[in-house]
């Protein structure tokens, strides 16, 4: 047995007591942390004063709802990858190993720093080769909400879901603070039904939308107290731009990729447009109980496994004929004649789901793709999901009986309260 000499360190000893150093240099945080929904944070380590954080490029299976895993590629196990997190005058050093089979780099996306780091493989930097590591390093001289992606075979690369946050918070919050800090990657996808790997070759004809790789019902809930200040940073590395509308509230769009809106040109709305290549921030006081929709507004990518080039079978009596064509092909599935509403029970090959749906507390909330729910609660004590909203008495919609319906005015009469 080899004796330990007095006075030396094991390495676990050392690792303790060095992070136990590190972390004694850290400063307080002058901010809120951001959440990543279906998500995390990348942990860091200070050396000498420098953030350092390490990024692995390797291929992810992630499951973007119950029955449809998918063979991705991504950062630390997971795409998007993990948000990095700073501040405006940090120095960062961050580490990128590749497990990747093919080469790769990290463009820091829409961040000041030295040529030399800025990420493009063959003009600024050689590649990442596979089982390589390379160090970037450089101060953060601004704040806002930006990203990080390849910059080598980005039509694949990026198409496979190799994207992430980097959040740079500014040395003093800005004025009102926040209370809740939310980031959403926004991700379009070809999966062809039955399989596990996306297409990146396709180019306009996608089926599966997703809010940080998750379909609904599996995109989790946005959960803020009743009377809290919320900012949704959103961003958007896909083909489409994409419309994000949120019920029960209007906000004010207070950042971009480029910088933090003056407060005089903060633009008031209930939907905000963004452009592939860009970032939104937006910021509201959930002063409205309820569970609010929060969504693309475009039609088709709030739908999941949606079948193109289909023939328009509306209102058109099919009879037997799907049957008789499931006879032949078991996986076949139809557009309804009624709508895609009645296919939310169907099935579809291994590996595919359909249009989507979930049961809500009034039958199915028949959605999916990029939909998820702002659950505003009044006297939560955690930010879990809280479950369905309990509306006051009188306060939901509902049938009323014939003679409950006001008449139409005859031709000619006058409506009540006209004359």
């Amino acid at each position: 047995m080899t004796r330990r000499k007095p006075g030396l360190l094991t390495i676990a000893a050392f690792s303790a007591v060095t992070l136990s150093v590190l972390h004694a240099e850290e400063p307080k945080q002058n901010y809120v942390p951001v959440v990543t929904p279906n998500g995390s944070t990348l942990p860091y380590t200070l050396d000498n004063g420098v953030k350092v954080f390490h990024l692995t490029a390797e291929p992810v299976k992630r499951e973007f709802a119950p029955g449809l895993s998918v063979e991705c590629w991504g950062y630390n196990g997971q795409t998007p990858g993990p948000t990095l997190e700073a501040v405006e005058g940090d120095r960062v050093r961050i580490y990128v190993t590749n497990k990747l089979k093919a080469p790769t780099s990290v463009h820091w996306h829409g961040i000041f720093l030295p040529n030399g780091m800025d990420g493009v493989s063959g003009l600024t930097q050689k590649p990442i080769q596979p089982g390589e590591t390379f160090k970037y390093e450089f101060t953060l001289k601004q704040h806002g909400t930006f990203m990080y992606h390849p910059h080598y075979d980005e039509m694949t690369q990026m198409g496979m879901g190799m994207e992430g946050f980097f959040i740079i918070h500014p040395k003093e919050p800005h004025k009102p603070e926040v209370d809740r800090d939310f980031a959403i990657f926004l991700a379009e996808w070809y999966i062809p039904p039955g399989g596990t790997k996306p297409d990146p070759s396709v180019m306009v004809d996608f089926n599966y939308f997703t809010f940080n790789s998750k379909v609904f019902p599996a995109t989790a809930p946005l959960v803020a107290k009743k009377g809290q200040r919320v900012r949704i940073r959103l961003a958007n590395l896909s083909m489409d731009n994409h419309p994000i509308h949120l019920h029960g509230f209007t906000f004010k769009i207070t950042g971009t990729t480029g910088a933090r809106v003056p407060e005089n040109r903060q633009a008031e709305d209930d939907t905000v447009d963004v452009p592939p290549g860009s970032t939104r921030d937006f910021e509201f006081v959930a002063d409205e109980p309820g569970d609010w929709a929060f969504h693309c507004h475009k039609t088709h990518h709030t739908m999941s496994g949606m079948g193109h080039g289909l023939s328009n079978v509306l209102d058109v009596k099919l009879g037997d004929t799907a049957k008789k064509i499931k006879t032949l092909l078991p996986g076949y599935m139809e557009m309804g004649g009624n709508g895609m509403g009645e296919m939310m029970d169907m099935g579809g090959p291994k590996n595919m789901i359909t249009v989507g749906g979930i049961q809500g507390p009034f039958g199915t909330v028949d959605m999916g793709g990029m939909f998820t729910i702002v659950k505003v609660r009044d006297g939560i004590g955690s930010y879990e999901d809280p479950g369905w909203y309990k509306h006051p008495e009188g306060t939901v919609a509902g049938p009323v009986s014939e003679s409950e319906v006001p008449k139409d005015p005859a031709p000619g009469e006058k409506p009540a309260g006209h004359e």
